[in-house]
This record gives C-alpha cells, sequence and structure tokens, in this order.
C-alpha cells in the first residue's frame, strides 16, 4: 500500500526529511513536483517518525509541500537480454538514446550468493594480458583490485580486458567518469566490437553524487542474474575510489561521526558488501570482479585500498603504464597454474620474474658505473625485451602464445642450463632453432 506526505521538513544536498510512519530501509519513494515532473528517492535513515531520504536527482526545485509517495519496495533495475549493448545511468535509466528496457523488475543491493551454491574457484578468465595470464591469472568469481593514481591508464586497461576477455558478459560499472572517458568507453566497444556483450552503468562526474553509491549495486544485480542463466559475467569498476568518496560526501551530510580520515565507519562493510557478489555459482555461470582503486597521493595506507586489500584476493599495481610484476598479486593463482593450463606456465613464469628482478640490480650497477659482467649484459638485453613483450599492456597474446614467446625470449638472452627451469621442460619446450 503507498504511503502519501505533504511536508518536507528539511533539505541539506541530496537528501530530505520527512514525517512517515510504516518505512522500510531502502524503500523507494516517489516525489510528485507541483510542475507534474517527478523525482526518485530512497530511504536512508529513520529517527522515530524522522525519515531520511536521498534523492537521485539535484533538489533544486524541489518545494516544502511536494508530495512524497513511498512505493512499498526497494530500488529495482529493469533486467533482460536486451540490456546487452545498452548504456544506463546510476537509476538505471537509458542515456544512450535507446527505448526504455522492458523486462523483469529485480532488487538491487541483496545479500551476496548463498555460499552452498558457491564451487571453489579452478577456472581461468583469459584476457590475453601477459602480465595477468602468465604472471597473476584471473580466476572465475575472483575479486580483484587494480591499484593505481589518478593519471595512469586504467581505465585503457580496462578496455582491453573488456575487448579480449572470454567473459560470455562484459558489464562496465563507471563511477566519477569525465566525459571524454565515458566516450572513450562507448567508442572502444564499437570500434572493438564488444559491444553486444557489454552493459555500461555510467556515472559521470557532474551527474548527483547519490547516483555514484547505485552504479555498483545496478552493475552487480544484472550479473547475478546474468550469472544463474549459465553466463561468465566479467564486471569492471571504474573508480572505487569515488564511490568511497560519495559515501563519505552522503555521510557528511547526514552530520555522522567521521571514522579514519573521514570516512563512514561501515566503509569496509560497504566495499565488502560489493566485492562478495563475486561467485562461481555450482551448476551455473559466475562473475568476476575487476575494480579500479586509484590511491590518493600513491598512499597504499588510504583507507580505501586499505580496506579493499582485506577483502580482495590479490591485486594488479598498475605503475608507470604497466603493472607491476613485484607489487602484482594473484592469491587464486595456485588453483589454475599447471592444473588447467600447460605444465611450464609456473615454471616460466617464475624464470623470468627471477631474471627480470635480478635485471634490476644489473641496472643500478650500470647506473652507478660498475664495470658490467658478461651475465649483467645478458640480463640487461633479457630486461628490455621483457618490458617490450610481456609488460607492454597494448599486446594480444593467447596464454599459450605469451608462453612460447617467454621461452623465445630466455633462449634469445640465456643458455638452456642458465635459466634455472627443469631439464625435462627445458628438452620439451625450449626453441629448437636455439638448441646447439
Amino acid at each position: 500500500m503507498k504511503k502519501i506526505y505533504e511536508r518536507i521538513l528539511d533539505m541539506r544536498g541530496n537528501l530530505l526529511t520527512v514525517l512517515a510512519r510504516g518505512v522500510s530501509l531502502g524503500e523507494v519513494a516517489r516525489i510528485q513536483k507541483r510542475d507534474g515532473r517527478s523525482a526518485y528517492a530512497s530511504v536512508l535513515r529513520i529517527e522515530g517518525e524522522k525519515v531520511t531520504l536521498q534523492c537521485f536527482e539535484n533538489t533544486r526545485g524541489l518545494a516544502t509541500n511536494d508530495h512524497i509517495v513511498f512505493l512499498g519496495r526497494q530500488m529495482q533495475v529493469a533486467y533482460s537480454d536486451a540490456l546487452l549493448g545498452r548504456i544506463l545511468n546510476g537509476t538505471g535509466d537509458p542515456i544512450d538514446s535507446g527505448p526504455d528496457i522492458i523486462g523483469e523488475e529485480i532488487p538491487i543491493g541483496s545479500p551476496s550468493f548463498n555460499p552452498i551454491r558457491r564451487v571453489i574457484p579452478r577456472d581461468l578468465v583469459r584476457t590475453n594480458i601477459p602480465m595477468i595470464d602468465v604472471f597473476n591469472c584471473l580466476v572465475k568469481s575472483q575479486k580483484i583490485p587494480i591499484f593505481s593514481i589518478a593519471g595512469e591508464p586504467y581505465n585503457q586497461l580496462l578496455m582491453r580486458i573488456a575487448n579480449q576477455t572470454n567473459a560470455d558478459v562484459v558489464i562496465i560499472a563507471g563511477m566519477g567518469l569525465r566525459f571524454d572517458d565515458y566516450q572513450a568507453f562507448i567508442e572502444n566497444a564499437q570500434q572493438a566490437g564488444s559491444m553486444e556483450k557489454t552493459v555500461m552503468f555510467i556515472h559521470k562526474a557532474t551527474d548527483p553524487v547519490v547516483e555514484c553509491v547505485l552504479v555498483p549495486d545496478m552493475a552487480l544485480a544484472c550479473a547475478e542474474r546474468f550469472a544463474t542463466q549459465d553466463k561468465d559475467v566479467l564486471v569492471l569498476m571504474t573508480d572505487m575510489t569515488a564511490f568511497a568518496d560519495s559515501l563519505k560526501e552522503i555521510a557528511i551530510t547526514m552530520d555522522q561521526v567521521p571514522s579514519n580520515r573521514g570516512y563512514p565507519g561501515s566503509l569496509y562493510s560497504d566495499l565488502a558488501s560489493r566485492y562478495e557478489k563475486a561467485v562461481d555459482i555450482d551448476g551455473s555461470g559466475s562473475i568476476t570482479i575487476i575494480a579500479v582503486t586509484t590511491m590518493p597521493g600513491g598512499d597504499v595506507t588510504h583507507p580505501i585500498p586499505d580496506n579493499t586489500g582485506y577483502i580482495t584476493e590479490g591485486q594488479f599495481y598498475l605503475h608507470g603504464g604497466r603493472i607491476d610484476p613485484f607489487g602484482s598479486l594473484s592469491r587464486l593463482k595456485q588453483q589454475v597454474i599447471g592444473k588447467v593450463t600447460r605444465e611450464d606456465h609456473g615454471d616460466v613464469a617464475n624464470a623470468q620474474i627471477r631474471l627480470y628482478a635480478e635485471s634490476k640490480k644489473a641496472r643500478e650497477r650500470q647506473s652507478m658505473g660498475f664495470k658490467l659482467s658478461r651475465w649483467d649484459e645478458k640480463l640487461l638485453a633479457f630486461s628490455l625485451l621483457f618490458e617490450d613483450r610481456m609488460m607492454n599492456l597494448q599486446v594480444n597474446y593467447t596464454l599459450e602464445e605469451a608462453l612460447d614467446l617467454g621461452w623465445k625470449t630466455l633462449a634469445e638472452c640465456f643458455e638452456s642450463e642458465e635459466v634455472g627451469i627443469k631439464r625435462s621442460l627445458v628438452e620439451k619446450y625450449w626453441p629448437k632453432e636455439a638448441r646447439g
């Protein structure tokens, strides 16, 4: 039963306060303006009969005697296969000049998937990016952030992953995007031919802050429904720092007591409730989450990356336009390396990382003017090839091609007995043209 009220007590930013009874947290309300237009809001806090709502658009133009109609339901998003190829805003409305989405209305922000239906992650999500597929494998149902700083090409990295992944559905959740970044995502998907399997929920920097908070929930609610229909879904979110900053702004407006650096004390739970949507469903599909987290000032101890690190299963460090092989880690890669991938995967990856680490020391000796040994020269030659072939984010290799290229790079710079790989694998995979 709908409940109608005609008195707004207070308006601050996107927050409204009314006196109401029998409403629930998260319930949606329609604000009927005197000029005939309407806006929507959801219940954010209840203190006795005093109810605080957050409006999904700017409150400018609202009057204190506008009608507030509580609809008796949570925020919903329309779901159907017609979502594929569409671009929507943080409230689920199309912004691509296309028709409205007609489909099942599903609630957002629901609890994460039933643990009984979850299976242990053991399948590889291919991205055709060597620094991920070879050295820090992405596994189905993994939740992993890209730690970066402003100015790094993290959006371009997400675009390449979207284009090259073997996932059935890609959902892009953009938060706080500049208009040029928003356009870049669209143009990239159209040029790469991946738009037909892509859904975008976009919050631009000029949109109301509350829409930024809704974007992940919209994207993940649709991802869950696709996953239950036997689809492998990859959710790409950028930027979770904008999401956390929106939570902070709303909390300040509500006069909440701030926690670390002004962020609400619920920050960990707010992040975890979204990341924990990652799931591999027994007998059905999966949801894998990659989310950008920009670190203010590059500070990994900042509350957002600090809390994220406790929730997620590793991280990709994007530094200097490349994924840093030393700061990056996938805690689930051992589930697939050598088990669902080639037997030489672990050995050739570890050998390359070890030799690249040694090459860093050789570069230091070179920069300090020390005389370089023949081994140092080999390491320096290897490091240049490794950075060009493996660390370059513009390449597009299948995992098998990247492993073969790794063997080729080792063979071009070292003798087979110098790389520290067991003889049986060397005899099987060492390039024939390099054998003497």
